[in-house]
């Protein structure tokens, strides 16, 4: 009797050692299913690397993204009959594999990841499709055979028990589901809701606004990034828009007429042309004595006396770039960064325009393509590409803040002066940029290159801010020998003008002594247009830097649809000039106006009052509504 209980024991302690392994392997085997859709991910982000965008906020919400999209495809697989789980299993591995593919293609090919939003734009690469697929970086192909591998696996280890649905385990797995993806973008950090110039640093609105393809992927994974750009591209609640608003852009936009021409139309026709958008600039630093490159520049130039810069909240760096090179602005009635409309189209930009006339068009800059969004910006807006010195380069020090860099560096320098190509390019200067010291930073880097071993003086912020635009003059210097050296002088147009006064000083009480500081005209600063074969002349009619794209158009005989823009051409002989502000207000040479009144004691008809504070009124309304509904695709769409 001993022995048999002896026996039965051993025979039970057997069937539960068996059972226990047999669950042990089942589950070891469910990590098999995980490995494909991790090495997926993986290699996104090894495709990736160069992106450089990370915030400790998204190391969190970034792998419970991916968890929880991994656990609910194989939960799902395992929780129903094998047969029906394994061809949900190899569904969802091949529609992964195939977002894999497309998406590291597209990034060999273009440096962005692949948005749904792109298909409405097919047509227009798709002569090249199979020419990226050969050319793609073969590191994609290598990386495919491993996951096809791990697939193959996966489906070798997939569980053979022939179980019903489990209801209530495809139930929970749903409810958790759900739960944790409403639940896990709080983790990215609080939103800004205000508009700060570094909104785009912040995980939450990235993730809020999904308008940046690189960025988003770091944030998301891929599965969550597919999932939300899929959603909001084809299931999103569509904004209809209000009708009123909708029936006032089809009244603006209805008729549209071309620019008008005048004495100066076709003026620079089939020259070269480069943009020079001068970091913090303002009119009182770009004197002999401080600046004698660009000082002489001037003096031989056309030069607009009467230019404002547009400022609207943050980043007016890039409010400045949007403005030149789509004739619109940061809005003024809502909260939205410039850098975020990189989704909507723009077919009569500045670089769309010139490409079309057959022009090389790139720009340049100092820092990476990630900062303010930018690589993805010029794509949108017709740029061939954005070199960023940081992006191509490894610097060991803070040269790259130095603007002579953007000369001095030999990939620059070739693609700049030496491709044999017409062109426009479009460089950003940088090195007038806050903190203005030589104690540390950059500035202390400047100080002892200048200086050359001697003792720096104790310079004050003035100071340091005319030694920051020296370097800015020292660039402009090398640009005109670079231009002469390579017989371009007399074939380019150089139009330069300033992104906004240099407000980012601590002491105010500086640019009291050079500015108007008690109202908009603050923003008063450079703007003039060189080529050898001109005379120096004085505009004097006030503009600002809304007007550069259309004048810019007439004087290279460019046809352009001038109700596309909300400035002028300059030369328009119909246009009084003015500039206005973001409270509204504005000023033509005669008046500024602030809250409708004139308040600088100027004389003005109060017809003419009324008839230009509505003018402004409407053209803000048309600039923002234009940007909220993306109207141009819209217009494109329904022409073609």
């Amino acid at each position: 009797m001993k022995i048999k209980k002896t026996k039965e024991t051993k025979n039970t302690t057997n069937r539960m050692l068996h059972r226990i392994g047999a669950l042990g392997k089942e589950k070891a085997d469910v990590l098999f299913l995980f490995l494909p859709f991790i090495l997926i991910d993986v290699c996104i982000r090894i495709i990736g690397r160069d992106i450089h965008y990370f915030q400790a906020a998204m190391v969190l919400p970034n792998l419970i993204f991916n968890l929880i999209w991994i656990v609910l495809v194989t939960g799902l697989s395992i929780s129903i009959k094998q047969k029906a789980g394994k061809i949900v299993y190899l569904i969802s591995f091949g529609i992964s594999f195939v977002l894999f593919l497309v998406n590291a293609i597209y990034y060999s090919l273009t440096g962005f990841f692949f948005s749904f939003n792109l298909i409405f734009m097919a047509g227009e690469g798709s002569s090249y499709i199979l020419d990226a697929v050969i050319h793609a970086n073969p590191l994609i192909y290598l990386m495919a055979v491993v996951i096809l591998a791990s697939a193959v696996l996966a489906c070798r280890k997939f569980p053979k028990r022939n179980r019903k649905a489990a209801l209530k385990n495809v139930l929970i797995l749903l409810a958790g589901f759900v739960i944790l993806h409403l639940l896990t973008p709080f983790l990215l950090g609080k939103e800004s809701k205000t508009l700060e110039w570094d909104n785009w640093r912040n995980p939450r609105n990235v993730y809020s606004s999904f308008n940046d393809a690189n960025k988003c992927m770091k944030i998301c994974g891929i599965y969550e990034y597919t999932f939300r750009d899929f959603y909001l591209t084809f299931l999103g609640p569509e904004d209809e828009g209000d009708k009123a608003d909708l029936d006032y852009l089809k009244k603006a936009y209805e008729n549209p007429k071309t620019g008008s021409k005048n004495e100066y139309t076709g003026m620079f026709k089939g020259k070269n042309v480069i943009f020079l958008q001068l970091e913090g600039i303002d009119d009182w630093l770009l004197t002999e004595k401080d600046m004698p490159n660009l000082y002489s520049l001037m003096k031989h130039s056309m030069v607009f006396d009467e230019h404002y810069s547009y400022y609207n909240g943050g980043g007016s760096t890039f409010n400045s770039e949007l403005a030149v090179n789509t004739g619109l602005i940061t809005p003024v009635s809502y909260t939205q960064n410039a850098y975020t409309f990189n989704r909507n189209r723009f077919d009569h930009s500045l670089a769309k325009l010139f490409g079309a006339q057959g022009y090389a068009v790139n720009a340049f800059h100092m820092n990476t393509e990630e900062y303010y969004s930018r690589g993805i910006n010029y794509k949108n807006w017709g740029y061939d590409d954005y070199y960023g010195l940081l992006d191509r380069n490894s610097y060991k020090d803070l040269k790259y803040e130095f603007d002579r860099e953007l000369i001095l560096n030999e990939e620059f320098y070739q693609k700049m002066f030496q491709s044999g190509e017409k062109f426009l390019h479009y460089i950003i200067t940088y090195t007038p940029h806050t903190p203005f010291t030589t104690q540390k930073g950059m500035g202390k880097q400047l100080a002892e290159d200048i200086y050359e071993g001697k003792q720096i003086p104790d310079l004050s912020e003035e100071e340091s801010a005319r030694m920051y635009a020296g370097e800015t003059d020292r660039m402009i210097g090398l640009l005109m020998k670079a231009l002469e050296d390579n017989n371009l002088l007399n074939d380019t147009v150089i139009a330069a003008f300033s992104d906004h006064y240099l407000y980012t000083l601590n002491d105010k009480s500086i640019l009291e002594q050079y500015k108007q500081t008690n109202n908009n005209l603050i923003n008063h600063t450079p703007f003039f247009i060189w080529s050898s074969d001109m005379k120096p002349q004085k505009i004097e009619k006030v503009n600002s830097q809304i007007d550069i794209l259309p004048t810019i158009l007439n004087l290279f005989g460019i046809e352009y649809i001038s109700d596309y823009y909300i400035g002028n051409d300059i030369f328009d002989k119909n246009y009084t000039g003015y500039a206005f502000f973001s409270d509204y207000s504005w000023y033509d040479g005669n008046v500024y106006v602030e809250d409708g009144a004139v308040t600088n004691g100027g004389k003005i008809d109060e017809k003419e009052l009324n008839r230009i504070n509505t003018k402004i009124n409407n053209l803000i309304r048309k600039n923002d509504l234009t940007l909220k509904y993306d109207y141009f695709r819209k217009i494109e769409t329904k022409d073609q």
